[in-house]
């Protein structure tokens, strides 16, 4: 397909857009991630949804269609959902943080 010039710019322009509705519905998908996580209480479930929870804020925060300050909010959220992940995951408590990388590092 040959497009010309003139239509370039709309071709951009719509794919902004689809950018920034996917980007929208991948932040309300964490939302209600976020929701699921907070009524869950089976370890093992929530340890997958603050996984997911951390990875979706890892992506949102590179994202264009989001300002800087929203940006910098998502990897916020990325830091702190990480830290539950790592509060959540079977051994780190025991050996605490430096003994569960030691343990699950190559030697």
């Amino acid at each position: 397909m040959i497009s010309s010039a003139g239509s370039q710019p709309s071709t951009h322009a719509a794919q902004m857009h689809a950018l920034a509705q996917a980007c929208q519905s991948l932040w309300t998908a964490t939302l209600s991630l976020m929701t699921a996580f907070m009524q869950t209480t089976a370890p093992a479930h929530r340890l997958l949804l603050a996984r997911r929870i951390a990875r979706n804020f890892a992506t949102l925060q590179d994202q264009p269609c989001f300002n800087g300050a929203t940006r910098a909010s998502f990897a916020r959220l990325h830091e702190r959902w990480s830290s539950t992940v790592d509060r959540l995951t079977p051994g780190y408590h025991e050996a605490g943080p430096l003994g569960w990388l030691r343990k699950h590092l190559p030697n």
